[in-house]
């Protein structure tokens, strides 16, 4: 198997609803996320897909949360928008371009999440 990854950045706020404790006042992360794709066969150049084209298509993804309060922003006016529903969200809005194997959100260097069918 081969794998591919690209590391993205995005800042936004948010507030994490019915939170216990600091998370539920709104506050904001200087988010990282990181986009694998996995494949068993390269393609003819030799590569699993172009790093340009995995760039372009994460940060098209990014670009609608971005400087934004999450928590005003679709789907997160719908769900809380903690970084597990983060993770997912871009991965189904990365797989519609891009045959994505896993997506993980830190929220901080120390803390994050990874969602990843299968």
């Amino acid at each position: 198997m081969y794998e591919i990854k690209v590391f993205r950045e995005f800042s936004a706020a948010h507030r994490v609803e019915d939170y216990p404790g600091n998370c539920e006042r709104l506050h904001g992360h200087n988010w990282k996320v990181e986009v694998a794709v996995r494949t068993a066969e390269l393609d003819s150049l030799g590569m699993v897909m172009d790093f340009r084209r995995l760039k372009e298509v994460t940060d098209g993804a990014l670009e609608a949360l971005d400087h934004r309060v999450l928590n005003d922003t679709p789907p997160f006016d719908r769900i809380n928008p903690t970084a597990e529903h983060i993770a997912k969200h871009l991965f189904v809005e990365i797989a519609r371009h891009a045959p994505v194997s896993r997506v993980t959100v830190y929220e901080t260097e120390s803390s994050a999440a990874t969602y990843f069918e299968g």
